[in-house]
């Protein structure tokens, strides 16, 4: 390539990059990536403010397997055939999220059948701490609200590029580029410095344990996810970006089978270590999983590409990563982890089995948080496009409707757990070492963490939008860090005299603190959502799982026997839950009836 065509080419590219994020584009550009395959689409009209989509203008057509969507309408409100591209997205995400759950109850089944509550599986839970808080910075969020916005803003630029620009240069390679090699290097230096510092972290979050050993070893043999966690989340924030959510859901399938093949091979050999080296496997094959979809995003790179040009493009992405815009994102989902931290350090001054007892009940209750927020994560890529495309009114939609029905799906497993928490406990883990006295303590915990499951779930929906912008906002870290203060006071208040239900009643506190703030927080900063509105459904909502939730409890004893037990109330309680919500007049749930009503009749 000629110096002439060079300076050309860099000149044409200057000219056609994107403003500042949030800033619409230049007249004449695309104002949404398109991939290679997409095919064009006209723009629909958008819908009035509050009112729904216009019939056949608002969704987006998509291509390929359900879990990839490809191409938008170029203006306000959604794309065509966004809406069933979204609902087979969400269904293969949920598919594949209960599939990861179930194995996740049999991981947790395996280890108490072997383990029990006992200091074993106390100093495995203490090791298992390190890939928790991975899990929730490198994965769950602070990838993904980190990257998400950056690869839509390559997305976009490879969009408004001129024609023959992305053959030679293409920004999402070049941001790639640009950030994971850097980023398994820093990643395998901690790794490196966790493994040896193993004792003094123990140390640090357990300093009531009376034999640290086996925690620390546990430790170094966890260790590792620090490394695979951080490539698993950047591999599932590049994907999701581009609209693949098959390979992302997959990974907590893929996690799970390893630690339970471990566990289940070389428990009488290894002890606890087994379960602890099943978590190292498991992380390895979270990125077997996703490996061969990630490759296929790259485009070929062209030989006439010009290494100047390509540090320019490289250079107008890095600032999506920078440490300005990691520092908060960081800051949040470690003040938001560090629940867990406190709650395990106040649990390791009382009797053993307390930290098993807080574990197990934490896992089962929050898999209604888990199932909800799987329909935040399909549609942040959309919230996120939407405010790189300078396009808040079709982003507050997006946000209120994501609220709404989190909020349904999370409030109805909170009845069932409040009216079945010691039915779901004995069938799910009283057998071999786990008895009936773990039983009882486990279930009454999981019901006081019920209080706090809205909590956690708005924390998830609303962290989302602030981080969507691609530019530092601190109110996030803000937010979590006041919870946190309220999680550690109420802990230490509360545990003396209330033990293992004082730190879940701490956390449930402090959780709910910090959800409320972000709320009233993202309507003034980052999307005018209308907050009174949202807060009043929410609070119909939570008065129909209230309702629900006590007719639960006292039908469970009328029913004998846990398995028959708890599958009347799996038929109760959300009947009761439907019901109760339409009386109080909760949108979601007169919306959810007319709309089966409609199918009925139409099927008939």
């Amino acid at each position: 390539m000629s110096d002439t065509g060079t300076e050309t080419e860099a000149a044409e590219l200057r000219s056609a990059r994107r403003p500042a994020l949030g800033a619409p584009l230049p007249p004449g550009r695309a104002t949404a990536p398109r991939l290679p395959t997409a095919p064009r689409i006209r723009p629909a009209p958008a819908a009035a403010d509050g009112a729904p989509p216009v019939p056949g203008g608002s969704e987006h057509s998509t291509t390929g397997d359900p879990g990839t969507a490809t191409g938008r309408s170029g203006t306000g409100g959604e794309a065509p055939g966004l809406g069933s591209f979204l609902a087979r997205a969400a269904a293969v995400t949920a598919a594949l999220t209960v599939i990861g759950a179930l194995l996740g109850l049999v991981r947790d089944q395996a280890i108490a059948r072997y383990f029990g509550a006992s200091d074993a599986s106390d100093a495995f839970l203490i090791a298992w701490t390190v890939p928790e808080m991975a899990a929730t910075v490198l994965i769950e969020d602070g990838m993904a609200l980190l990257l998400v916005p950056a690869f839509s803003m390559a997305l976009a630029r490879r969009a408004a590029a001129p024609e023959g620009h992305c053959r030679t240069d293409d920004p999402v390679r070049e941001l790639i580029a640009g950030t994971l090699p850097r980023l398994s290097a820093l990643l395998a230096c901690g790794a490196a410095l966790l493994i040896a510092g193993a004792p003094w972290v123990v140390g640090v979050l357990a300093p009531g344990l009376r034999d640290p050993r086996l925690a620390v070893d546990c430790t170094r043999l966890t260790a590792v996810t620090v490394l695979t966690f951080g490539i698993t989340g950047y591999f599932s924030a590049a994907l999701r970006a581009h609209r693949s959510f098959l390979p992302p859901a997959g990974v907590y399938v893929a996690y799970n089978v390893g630690i339970i093949g471990m566990t289940l091979m070389l428990h009488s050999a290894w002890g606890v270590r087994a379960a602890a080296a099943g978590v190292a496997v498991g992380s390895l094959l979270m990125i077997v999983t996703q490996l061969p979809a990630f490759l296929r995003l790259l485009p070929r790179r062209r030989s006439g590409a010009s290494r100047a040009l390509r540090r320019r493009v490289a250079g107008s992405t890095a600032p999506l990563v920078s440490a300005t815009v990691l520092a908060p994102v960081v800051l949040f989902v470690v003040s938001r982890q560090s629940q867990v931290l406190v709650e395990r350090f106040l649990a390791s001054t009382l009797p053993a089995g307390a930290i098993s007892h807080l574990n197990y009940a934490q896992k089962v209750a929050q898999m209604p948080m888990v199932l909800s927020l799987m329909i935040c994560t399909v549609t942040f890529p959309l919230v996120a496009q939407a405010m790189a495309d300078g396009d808040r009114d079709r982003a507050r939609h997006r946000v209120e409707r994501d609220l709404a029905l989190a909020g349904m799906v999370v409030l109805l497993g909170t009845a069932v757990v409040l009216g079945y928490a010691p039915r779901i406990i004995e069938v799910l883990f009283q057998r071999g070492a786990f008895g009936a006295r773990d039983t009882a303590a486990t279930a009454e915990v999981m019901r006081v963490y019920a209080v706090g499951l809205l909590g956690h779930c708005l924390v998830g929906a609303l962290s989302r939008p602030f981080f969507s912008a691609g530019r530092p906002t601190w109110f996030p870290a803000f937010a979590m860090a006041t919870g946190l203060v309220v999680t550690t006071g109420a802990g230490y208040a509360l545990t003396f005299r209330f033990g293992v239900n004082g730190i879940a009643a701490a956390n449930a506190i402090g959780i709910s603190t910090a959800a409320l703030l972000l709320l009233m927080g993202l309507g003034t900063r980052v999307v005018a959502i209308r907050v009174r509105t949202v807060a009043a459904s929410l609070a119909r909502l939570a008065g129909a799982a209230a309702v629900a939730g006590a007719a639960g409890w006292a039908a469970a004893p009328a029913v004998s026997g846990p398995v028959l037990s708890l599958a009347t109330g799996c038929v109760l309680v959300p009947a009761v839950f439907l019901l109760a919500g339409l009386a109080f007049r909760a949108p979601e749930v007169v919306h959810l009836l007319a709309l089966i009503r409609e199918r009925f009749f139409h099927g008939r």
